[in-house]
């Protein structure tokens, strides 16, 4: 089946209405409607519905979408929703009004922008998912990490740095983002591996995916639970409140942390020895790859499906590589 124009595309959706948004809250790449491609084509126009733009983690996936459009010709658009699952529905539906050929999304909302995706995909835009997995058939291709799998390796370098430290029965605390479908994966994968090996999660408490947010959340969980061995944090605002507050709660001589996403605090509190390990992901190279496979897309490459990104755990052993990125 021939692929759909960008004139039969914006037909088929004229009943959604553009909130002129886009505009507003978008970067990346500028360039005009006919600019034209290395090969002398007119340039695809790729959307990346990004969560937010003050998390590391997201801009180092702009960085890898960004340089692979440099390099594959293609003109990209970035929308920050700001930590706003309904600003990223608005924003795919402006991707569709403005006769975009395919949608790179990071939802905040794995449920609620399935409607958005399926309205995209009606109209021929290709569809790539990053790191939140979209269960929907509108999606070509799902780029990231497995993160319930990378939550149980963290939970099995838990048990092997208990039985280390031959602490029998860890009482870990848990900071977490109770918002994030993506951060509740990584809570309970972990959880169960711990608790399997018997551990206890003694509390868990909410940072909703904001430093300061996690800052109170750790803090409180440090000064109510003094038998804490261990906090787990399950994402980047999670680990920045929760180093944040074993500083400040003077609590590094009593607990370890884990976690996920590398920041320089958290590299700092590696060196200074309460911080044990870190799950860190490779955010550049799922941008870059979506760009890619997105790209391939629009030429009529056969989609991928999956696009596995692996993940480190950042010890104090192998951290030194990682410290240019996070000076």
């Amino acid at each position: 089946m021939a692929r759909p124009t960008r004139f039969t595309r914006l037909t088929a959706v004229t009943a959604i209405l553009a909130t002129g948004l886009l505009a507003a809250a978008c970067g990346g790449t500028d360039s005009a409607d006919s600019a034209p491609s290395a090969d002398g084509g007119e340039k695809p126009k790729i959307g990346l519905v990004q969560i937010n733009q003050q998390a590391i983690f997201f801009n180092e996936m702009n960085a890898g979408a960004q340089q692979a459009a440099e390099e594959a010709g293609v003109d990209l658009t970035i929308f920050n929703a700001n930590d706003d699952s309904v600003k990223q529905n608005e924003a795919i539906d402006n991707f569709v009004q403005q006769q975009f050929d395919g949608v790179i999304v990071v939802a905040i909302d794995v449920e609620g922008i399935k409607p958005a995706v399926k309205i995209a995909k009606d109209a021929g835009l290709k569809v790539v998912a990053v790191d939140a997995i979209v269960d929907s058939p509108a999606v070509d291709t799902q780029v990231g990490v497995d993160n319930a799998e990378a939550a149980k390796q963290m939970g099995t370098f838990v048990n092997e740095w208990a039985k280390e430290q031959n602490v029998a029965v860890p009482n870990i605390g848990v900071v977490g983002a109770l918002n994030s479908f993506i951060q509740n994966l990584r809570k309970d994968g972990f959880n169960s591996t711990v608790e399997a090996a018997g551990a206890k999660i003694v509390q868990t408490v909410d940072g909703q995916n904001k430093q300061e947010a996690a800052l109170a959340a750790a803090e409180n969980l440090l000064t109510s639970r003094s038998d804490l061995t261990a906090v787990y944090a399950t994402g980047e605002p999670a680990l920045l409140g929760t180093v944040a507050a074993v500083k400040s709660q003077n609590a590094n001589d009593r607990v370890k942390v884990f976690g996920w996403d590398l920041t320089k605090e958290a590299i700092d509190g590696i060196d200074a020895g309460f911080v044990a390990g870190v799950v860190q992901q490779d955010p550049r190279t799922e941008g870059y790859e979506a760009v890619k496979e997105i790209k391939a897309l629009v030429g009529g490459a056969q989609a991928k499906k999956t696009i596995d990104v692996p993940v480190t755990i950042v010890t104090k052993e192998n951290v030194d590589k990682y410290r240019s990125t996070f000076k």
